[in-house]
């Protein structure tokens, strides 16, 4: 991870992105409709969604990923319980190196939920 805290970090990704809209806004506008089509609506709930997102970024090694999905699934609702069964279910589909990232994503859950 690129800073020491991952409200820093999720800062730092919103920055960047809004510059690559400025860059390629075409792109990003393309790419929050694909996130809205895919977060909103359908058979699962908001938090649902953000929990398997968080999982899919922790089995990617990405920090930013994490970071920015531990955020959303707090304020969709998730309970640090759910994030840390997130988290077990992640370690056992993905092993070691899962596991090491899941450790980041439960520092990014304990220090956005206090």
């Amino acid at each position: 991870m690129s800073t020491s805290s991952y409200q820093e970090l999720n800062k730092e990704t919103h920055a960047l992105m809004q510059g690559l809209g400025k860059s390629d806004g075409e792109l990003m506008k393309s790419f929050q409709g694909l996130h809205g089509a895919a977060m909103h609506g359908g058979a699962l709930d908001e938090k649902t969604k953000e929990l398997i997102a968080l999982a899919i970024g922790i089995k990617a090694q990405c920090d930013r990923c994490i970071g920015m999905h531990v955020a959303a699934a707090l304020k969709a609702g998730a309970t640090r319980e759910e994030l840390v069964d997130t988290i077990g279910v992640t370690v056992m589909m993905g092993g070691g190196p899962s596991l090491m990232y899941g450790v980041d994503a439960l520092k990014a859950v304990d220090e956005m939920a206090s």
